[in-house]
This record gives structure tokens, C-alpha cells and sequence, in this order.
């Protein structure tokens, strides 16, 4: 079921298999009025935009949502409201736990919006109908999208499902190389402690892997600052051995699911500068600019550290 989008067409990219000028925005509705209803796409579903919202993001389905809302007929009828109950409601997109048709009119919404969808039987309450909703009826649903927490499937099976509570800065995120610097808290689903960081946060490299092994692979998808909650299921945790106790870890049962409050400090970026693991580079400060020097060009730079070989000599001092 559409809904509309404005696409920009890539002067560089797939020309041959678009009809469009390069570089045109292919035409779609302009964003609605206040006051204004349209029909979304060919979905069925009108939307009228009561109040705008704030900024241009929109959920997306799998996202979890707080709204209010009241549900009424055509008729003015009311049959349900968050607002009589005096408590919102928050519900994962695209599980239609109101009704389907509700979730596809909020991923139109923006945070703050209020708007009015108007539903066909088919994506509100069907043949079936509903105490004082009856059989093939339209339905409308007055909303308020309140806020919404992004949900990502880290591991593509539900393995480990991120949260994002606090977004990050800038849009680089680690790679499998680079060292981080995280903080995080983890739990039993009975809330029982497993493992917690010191409050500066504890520093590894991605590569090396750390506490389980759905560590690393979250903390690719975050940026410098991220703050999440992980659901990570046994497969990705533990396992069905579980975790004995160590000296950072209290015992894990196995098959235990993971709850990890985790936050993505800093890192510091990790360079394979001759491509076969020979010579790597760590910034540990950015530098300035995007221009970087020539092979030949003429530099001046300067060291504080002693460099060491791996059996820990010194091969230069300062």
C-alpha cells in the first residue's frame, strides 16, 4: 500500500532505466496543509493533517510508538479514546494491534503531528467488526504522535534487536578494526545482575570481541554517542551452556536472553593503511581539512611516544 514519497533521481546512478532528466525530483504530492485530507497512495486510507509536527522524520514499521488517540464512525460515534482512558498508548508498528490501517497512516506522522485518517473496512475492523463498531464499517482515528523509538534487527532473525533510546552524533559508526570506548549494563529477564561497566566505561577493539557476541556486532550499527537497550536471544548471548562466573560476570543459566543498556562513548578509528595487516593507523585526534600529503611532498610532524616492536624494544624515542 503506497505512501507517498518524493524521490530524488541520481544524475549518476541507473540513468539509462529512468525517463526523467537527471538530477529531476520525480513529482509527488507536496506535503499536506493543515485543514487539508488526501488519500495516501492507493491505499484507501484519507489522512487530514490537524497540526503539524516537528522536523521531517517518520517512524518506520518494526519502530515503537507512543500515541493518543480517539477512534469514532462516520457518524461522530466513539467507540474508543486514549484521551478518556487518560493514559497513551504504545504499540510496535506494523503488528496491527489496533488495526492495520492505523499503522500505516502514522508512518506518515511526524513527532508532535496531529492528524485524522479515515479507514476502510478492509484495514480498520473488517466483516467482524467490534462491540459498537459494526460489520464493514469505516472507521476514523484522531492522532497525536507523541514520540517513537527506533527498532533495528541487528542480526536480521530477531536475534539481536536493538532500541535506540538517545541518538548519536554525526553519522561515522566503528568498524570491526577501530577501538571503543562503551559503557553498558546488563541483565537476566527477571532483572538479575550479569555484568556492568566501570562508570568511565571499559575500551576495546571490535575485533577482539568482548563479553558476548552480540557486543561487536551492536556496536557497528552505532554512532558516537548512541545510547540502546539490546534484546539479544541465547543464540548470540550464552547459548545453552550459559556463562560460569567469572571475576566481571555473574553466572548465566543457559539459554538466558540478554538485556544490555549500552552506550557507544567514543572510538578511535582503526586504518589498515597498507591492506595486508602490515601497517595500521589509529587516529587518535582528527585533523583538520581533507586534504592529506602527497607521496613525495615535504612534511613537518612530531612524536611524543616511544615506538616499541611487538617484543616490546624501543625503535625510537622522542
Amino acid at each position: 500500500m503506497g505512501v507517498e514519497k518524493g524521490t530524488r533521481v541520481s544524475d549518476t546512478e541507473h540513468e539509462e532505466d529512468l525517463d526523467e532528466e537527471p538530477g529531476e525530483v520525480i513529482e509527488s504530492a507536496p506535503p499536506l496543509k493543515v485543514g487539508e485530507e488526501r488519500e495516501l497512495g492507493n491505499s484507501g486510507i484519507k489522512k487530514k493533517l490537524l497540526k503539524r509536527g516537528l522536523g521531517w522524520e517518520t517512524p518506520e514499521f518494526n519502530d515503537e510508538v507512543t500515541v493518543h488517540y480517539v477512534g469514532t464512525l462516520l457518524d461522530g460515534t466513539k467507540f474508543d479514546s486514549t484521551i478518556d482512558r487518560d493514559s497513551s498508548v504504545t504499540m510496535k508498528l506494523g503488528q496491527g494491534e489496533v488495526v492495520a490501517g492505523l499503522d500505516h497512516g502514522i508512518i506518515t506522522m511526524t513527532k508532535g503531528e496531529h492528524a485524522l485518517f479515515t479507514l476502510p473496512p478492509e484495514l480498520g475492523f473488517g466483516v467482524a467488526g467490534r462491540d459498537t463498531v459494526p460489520t464493514n464499517s469505516f472507521v476514523r482515528f484522531e492522532v497525536e504522535l507523541v514520540s517513537w523509538i527506533k527498532v533495528v534487527d541487528v542480526s536480521k532473525d530477531g536475534g539481536i534487536v536493538k532500541k535506540i533510546l538517545e541518538k548519536g552524533e554525526k553519522h561515522e559508526r566503528p568498524g570491526d578494526l577501530d577501538e571503543v570506548l562503551v559503557k553498558y549494563h546488563v541483565a537476566l529477564s527477571d532483572g538479575t545482575e550479569v555484568a556492568k561497566t566501570p562508570e568511565e566505561g571499559i575500551g576495546f577493539y571490535v575485533k577482539d570481541g568482548h563479553l558476548c557476541a552480540a557486543l561487536p556486532k551492536a556496536i557497528m550499527t552505532m554512532k558516537k554517542g548512541e545510547k540502546v537497550k539490546l534484546v539479544v536471544q541465547p543464540q548470540y548471548a550464552f547459548g545453552q551452556e550459559g556463562k560460569d562466573a567469572s571475576d566481571a560476570i555473574h553466572p548465566v543459566p543457559p539459554n538466558s536472553t540478554l538485556y544490555i543498556d549500552l552506550e557507544l562513548i567514543s572510538f578511535k578509528p582503526v586504518i589498515d593503511v597498507t591492506g595486508d595487516a602490515k601497517v595500521f593507523k589509529k587516529i587518535v585526534k582528527e585533523g583538520e581539512g581533507s586534504l592529506v600529503a602527497n607521496e613525495g611532498a615535504t612534511v613537518t610532524s612530531k612524536y611524543s611516544d616511544i615506538g616499541k616492536i611487538n617484543l616490546g624494544k624501543e625503535f625510537f624515542a622522542k
